[in-house]
C-alpha cells in the first residue's frame, strides 16, 4: 500500500510540476487572495466569470486553477477580518471575534503572521488526509443520511451557544434568531412563501453576504463614526521585529492549530458542512478546553489560529466527497463538479481508476499552491497592517463603498444595499445589548439544511421521531448534545451561586 502511495504521489508531482499547471496554479492562489481581501466579490463569484475560461484548457489544469481560486481566497479573506473587522465570508467571521481585537492592541502584524502559518498548516495537514485518507473518510460519509447529519446540526448550533463570551443563553437565543431569518422565503417542499411579506427580493431568502457584511462590518463604522484620529500603530512602528510572535503565542499556536486542523479536515470530507461549520465548531472547542476562556472575544491567539487551520483544512478535505464520491460540499464545489462533468469526467468512486492523473495532480498542486501563498503572504504582511495606519475619515468611506460595490455585483440587485444597512444597525445594537452576531449568523446558515434533512428523517422513518434514537450515529450526536445542553445549565448555575457570594 505505501508503494502504491509513492507511485501516486509521483504520478501527481509529474503533473502538476508541468509549466503549465504550474502557471495556472500560480494563477489561480493570486487572484484568490485578491478576491478574498476585497470584501463581499467572494470565491463563488471569482470562479463563476472564470468558468467559461476552462473550456479550452485540460480537465486537470482548469482543476487545479478554479480550486487555486478556492483555497487562495480562504488566506486573503482572513486579512480584512483581522485588519478591519469586516469578513467577506461566513467562514472568516470567526477569524474577526479575536482576530480584530488584536488589532486594536496594536497587534495586527502577529495576527496576520500567526494566520499565515496556521494556514499553510491547516492545508497541508489536510492535503495529507486527502492523500491517504480519501477512501476510509468517503466511506464514514457514506453512513451519514439525514438522521445523522440532522443530529449533528442539533449538536452544532448548541456549539455555536458556546461561543459567547457572556451569558450561554444569550447566544442559544441568537441562535433561534438565526433560524426564524432562515425561514424567509419560498418552502422548498411546499412552494408557499414564508415570512417575504410579498417581497420578490426575499422569495429565495437573504442573501447570506450581505448579512455577514453588515452584522461584522457596518458596526464598527458607526462606532468609528465622526472620529478624527488615526490608528493606534505609527508606520514607524511597522518593522519585521514587531510583526514576529513571541514565546507566549508560539506555546498557544500549536494545540489549537492540531485540534482545529482534525476538525476541519473531518467536518470537509462531510457533504454539506464544510469550512463554515468546522470554523465555528473549532472555536468553541478551544474556548471550553482553555483554562483562561475570558481571553476570547478580546485577542486570544486560540481564537484565531484554530478556525483559520480548521477553515483550509476543511477546504483540502472537501474535495474528498466532490471526487470520490460526486457529491458537492457546497456551491463552490458544484461548480468544480461541473467543470469536470463539462470536460467529460465523471466524479464518483470509479474517478481514482479511470483518472488518477486528475485526482494526484491537483493534491500535488495543493502542496505548490500553498507554498507559493505563503512565500506571497509573509512578505505582505506589512503592507497589509499599514491599511490600518489610514485616516478613519479616509479609510471608512472607501470601506463602505467596497461593500456597496461588492454585494450589489452578486446579484445586482439595490436592495442587498439596504440588506446591509439594515442588518448593520441591527448588529450595532446587539452589541449595546452585548448578543455576539456569530451564533445567530451559524443559526441562520444551517437553519435550511437542518429543516431539509428534518423533513427527510421523518420521510425515512415514517413520520416516526424515533428515527433519530434508533441508528446509532445519530444517536451519539444526540447524546452529546444533551450532555452538552446539561453542561450549560451546570455552568451557568455554578455561575450564578459564585457571583451570588460576592
Amino acid at each position: 500500500m505505501s508503494g502504491g502511495l509513492i507511485d501516486n504521489i509521483a504520478l501527481g508531482l509529474s503533473v502538476a510540476l508541468t509549466p503549465a499547471a504550474l502557471a495556472y496554479c500560480l494563477a489561480g492562489v493570486t487572484l484568490g487572495m485578491v478576491v478574498g481581501v476585497l470584501p463581499g466579490i467572494g470565491t463563488l463569484a471569482a470562479i463563476a466569470m472564470l468558468l467559461p475560461l476552462t473550456y479550452k484548457i485540460e480537465p486537470g489544469a482548469a482543476v487545479i486553477m478554479l480550486a487555486g481560486i478556492y483555497y487562495g481566497a480562504a488566506y486573503g479573506g482572513s486579512i480584512t477580518s483581522i485588519l478591519l473587522n469586516l469578513p467577506g465570508t461566513a467562514n472568516t467571521a470567526v477569524t474577526a471575534l479575536d482576530g480584530y481585537p488584536m488589532t486594536q492592541q496594536g497587534r495586527a502584524g502577529v495576527a496576520l503572521f500567526l494566520t499565515t502559518i496556521a494556514s499553510f498548516v491547516g492545508s497541508i495537514l489536510g492535503m495529507v488526509v486527502l492523500a491517504i485518507g480519501a477512501p476510509a473518510l468517503a466511506a464514514v460519509a457514506l453512513n451519514f443520511g439525514s438522521p445523522e447529519y440532522f443530529s449533528l446540526l442539533v449538536l452544532g448550533l448548541l456549539c455555536a451557544a458556546l461561543l459567547s463570551s457572556g451569558k450561554p443563553f444569550r447566544a442559544l437565543a441568537m441562535v433561534v434568531l438565526g433560524l426564524l431569518i432562515g425561514t424567509v422565503g419560498i418552502d422548498p417542499s411546499s412552494g408557499f412563501n414564508r415570512l417575504t411579506f410579498g417581497m420578490p427580493q426575499l422569495f429565495d431568502g437573504f442573501n447570506l453576504v450581505a448579512i455577514v457584511l453588515g452584522l461584522f462590518g457596518l458596526p464598527e463604522v458607526i462606532r468609528n463614526a465622526g472620529r478624527i484620529g488615526t490608528s493606534r500603530i505609527k508606520a514607524r512602528d511597522i518593522t519585521w521585529t514587531s510583526m514576529l510572535p513571541g514565546r507566549d503565542d508560539w506555546r498557544r499556536f500549536f494545540g489549537p492549530v492540531l485540534r482545529g486542523t482534525g476538525i476541519g479536515g473531518f467536518f470537509g470530507a462531510l457533504p454539506g458542512t464544510g469550512g463554515t461549520v468546522a470554523t465555528f465548531v473549532s472555536y468553541a472547542v478551544e474556548k471550553r478546553v482553555n483554562r483562561q476562556p475570558e481571553r476570547f472575544g478580546k485577542g486570544a491567539v486560540e481564537g484565531v489560529v484554530a478556525p483559520e487551520a480548521a477553515n483550509n483544512a476543511a477546504i483540502q478535505t472537501a474535495f474528498i466527497p466532490t471526487l470520490t464520491l460526486g457529491i458537492p460540499g457546497d456551491v463552490v464545489m458544484a461548480l468544480i463538479l461541473a467543470t469536470l462533468i463539462i470536460h467529460g469526467v465523471q466524479p464518483g468512486p470509479a474517478m481514482l481508476g479511470q483518472h488518477p492523473e486528475i485526482f494526484w495532480g491537483l493534491a500535488a498542486s495543493f502542496l505548490i499552491g500553498n507554498l507559493v501563498l505563503l512565500m506571497l503572504n509573509l512578505p505582505l504582511i506589512g503592507f497589509w497592517v499599514r491599511i490600518t495606519t489610514i485616516p478613519y475619515r479616509l479609510l471608512y468611506p472607501v470601506v463602505i463603498v467596497l461593500v456597496c460595490i461588492g454585494v450589489y455585483s452578486i446579484s445586482n440587485s439595490v436592495f442587498d444595499i439596504w440588506l446591509v444597512i439594515l442588518f448593520g444597525f441591527l448588529g450595532y445594537f446587539m452589541s449595546l445589548l452585548r448578543c455576539e452576531p456569530a451564533p445567530m449568523l451559524l443559526g441562520l446558515i444551517l437553519g435550511p439544511l437542518m429543516e431539509e434533512h428534518l423533513r427527510r428523517a421523518l420521510l425515512i422513518g415514517r413520520g416516526d421521531p424515533m428515527v433519530f434514537l434508533n441508528r446509532p450515529i445519530s444517536a451519539t450526536f444526540l447524546a452529546l448534545a444533551a450532555i452538552l445542553l446539561l453542561w450549560m445549565i451546570l455552568d451557568s448555575w455554578c455561575r450564578a451561586q459564585k457571583a451570588g457570594k460576592t
